[in-house]
């Protein structure tokens, strides 16, 4: 096979989307629409992708680079389009990048779903011989070029919409707007485009009529998912795509025996902020309530339970555990772990570096952050664990907090096993309360105490008779 190089056209603005932000920086599962089109490079171990801008070009080439450094399998190049002259001029402009021994794939960024296997597909037709053209039927297709075939079939040009007469309107086989062509080839064809049509703009659909007076063979590898070729140029098409992509993903994880109360109810994210992709791996007889969302990397091992409403991100959640509704984990980069057996909400927050052992309780209204919770241990009510090594069984009470952060700096707090902390509670760190002691509730406790005390902080109660309050 030969060499591939990649190019994509992202000059456009985007008008309809009503948006600052370039049409191909929009999210769809939590990743700009470039950086999925992006991925084929790296799929189709490509030598080059060279992105078109124009709208907005210092804001989509800086996205595009951060996401090419993080694949680094590719030389990532960019051009501009100023002004844009159409399909045509746009890839004219990368010309100077491509080496006539390789196969040039031209991709759109605002298609983000198009299939690594259907572009192999796509450059294997083209055998760096012949110009290949991804097409598919649609019931409607108003607004693409048709493709235009002779008595035999053959592909014999494209004619786009505005351009089309009535009989030729009424063919619903679409160019998709993605096509692989031999690099030598493309070049002079490119030179020979003209702006002679309805919207005085350089089409490269033209070239297809050049390949055939040629006499290059010219292919069309036609598809039947619409999915893969949709665009997207306003919100409503953004909505759309996004719950069409999140269907399908949902469709593959109940294909390997994940129980999901409603598939159009889920979801399924990259996490921009980690560069974690959306992954959930599951065990047997996982289910999955409605309205989840799911970022990053996600592991649920076997008969874990999800309930409604809950947002999870970069965590492990081993077997057995039950993650009641409205709970909101995120690992970030620290990563979150949820032991075996353990319970976890409803209405708790896991915060990056929680890590809690088998058959742990966090109940309403808990948060934990970098801290580890030991077997058995629970924070059932209302309660903060920050910076914190709990220790097995302990008994967090309802209200109580430790209080971690001087002003400057954070400082831990060790609760040894077996420890109950009473309700309303304040350890202030750096502090350790021994094993198997008691701390009384309404209890600040400033210094380490030994193991099995009973520890008790607070202002002797006074009670005032017959107290008359104030009045105004």
């Amino acid at each position: 096979m030969t060499p591939i190089d990649i190019l994509i056209m992202a000059a456009g603005k985007g008008t309809r989307m009503k948006s600052r932000l370039p049409k191909v920086l929009q999210r769809l599962a939590g990743r700009p629409l470039l950086h999925h089109v992006l991925d084929q490079a790296a799929h189709l171990q490509a030598r080059s992708a060279t992105v078109i801008t124009g709208h907005g070009a210092i804001e989509v080439e800086a996205a595009c680079a951060g996401a090419a450094r993080a694949d680094g399998s590719f030389d990532l190049k960019f051009v501009r389009q100023e002004p844009q002259l159409g399909t045509g001029h746009a890839v004219l402009q990368a010309v100077p990048h491509l080496r006539d021994d390789g196969t040039a794939v031209v991709l759109s960024g605002d298609v983000p779903l198009t299939q690594a296997d259907t572009l192999r597909a796509l450059v294997a037709a083209s055998g760096g011989e012949q110009l290949a053209l991804l097409t598919v039927t649609l019931p409607d297709p108003t607004g693409y070029g048709r493709i235009l075939r002779n008595a035999d079939g053959a592909v014999q040009g494209i004619v786009e919409h505005k351009d089309a007469n009535g009989t030729q309107r009424a063919i619903a086989e679409i160019y998709s707007g993605i096509m692989a062509v031999p690099a030598r080839l493309l070049r002079g064809w490119l030179a020979r485009l003209t702006n002679d049509n309805a919207q005085g703009e350089y089409y490269l659909t033209d070239i297809v009529a050049m390949a055939v007076a040629d006499g290059v063979p010219v292919v069309a590898y036609h598809i039947t998912d619409a999915l893969q070729v949709a665009g997207v140029n306003s919100p409503l098409q953004l909505a759309e795509l996004e719950r069409a992509h999140q269907l399908r993903q949902a469709r593959a994880l109940m294909e390997q025996g994940v129980r999901l109360a409603d598939p159009a109810r889920f979801d399924l994210r990259d996490d921009t902020r980690t560069g974690a992709r959306g992954e959930l791996l599951c065990g047997q007889d996982v289910e999955i309530d409605v309205n989840c969302v799911f970022t990053g990397r996600v592991e649920l091992g076997e008969g874990v339970s999800i309930g409604a409403h809950c947002c999870i991100a970069n965590a492990r959640i081993a077997a057995g555990a039950v993650v009641h509704p409205y709970t909101h984990i995120d690992g970030e980069k620290a990563g979150a772990t949820v032991g075996e057996g353990a319970l976890i909400g409803p209405f708790a927050r896991l915060r990056p570096g929680a890590q809690l052992g088998r058959e742990v309780h966090i109940g309403n209204f808990v948060e934990v952050k970098n801290s580890t919770m030991a077997d058995g241990a629970k924070a059932n009510h209302l309660a903060y664990l920050g910076d914190a090594t709990v220790g097995e069984r302990v008994n967090y009470g309802a209200g109580s907090i430790t209080a971690n952060y001087d002003g400057a700096n954070k400082h831990r707090t060790v609760i040894e096993a077996d420890v109950h902390v009473g309700s309303n509670c304040v350890l202030v760190a750096p502090v350790t309360i021994g094993a198997g002691g008691t701390v009384g509730g309404g209890s600040t406790i400033t210094k380490s105490t030994a193991p099995g005390a009973l520890s008790v902080a607070r202002g002797k109660q006074v009670s005032i008779a017959n107290w008359n309050r104030p009045k105004k």
